[in-house]
């Protein structure tokens, strides 16, 4: 594993994080009333093109990061169509 392939990863551990504190907070608040479904649905769609792309050309850092965040869209979705406050 060379350096390059370091900030890859890294890269994609940043980008896996991003939504984490979304999620806790929604889950802790049991409330998704600020959260646009359009943008959640507009994040998914773009994480299935990326896993994708990554798939097809075994790129292993694109593919965890686009994973989690995948998850984690389906959480705050979830979330969204369930807590109705």
């Amino acid at each position: 594993m060379n350096y390059i392939d370091l900030i890859g990863y890294f890269g994609s551990f940043l980008t896996s994080i991003t939504f984490i504190p979304q999620v806790y907070k929604t889950w802790q608040t049991k409330s998704a009333g600020d959260l646009s479904l359009t943008m959640l649905f507009i994040v998914l769609t773009s994480t299935v093109v990326w896993l994708i792309y990554a798939v097809a050309l075994v790129l292993w850092p694109v593919i965890i990061a686009n994973s989690i965040i995948g998850l984690l869209s389906l959480m705050l979705i979830y979330f969204k169509l369930t807590f109705k406050k």
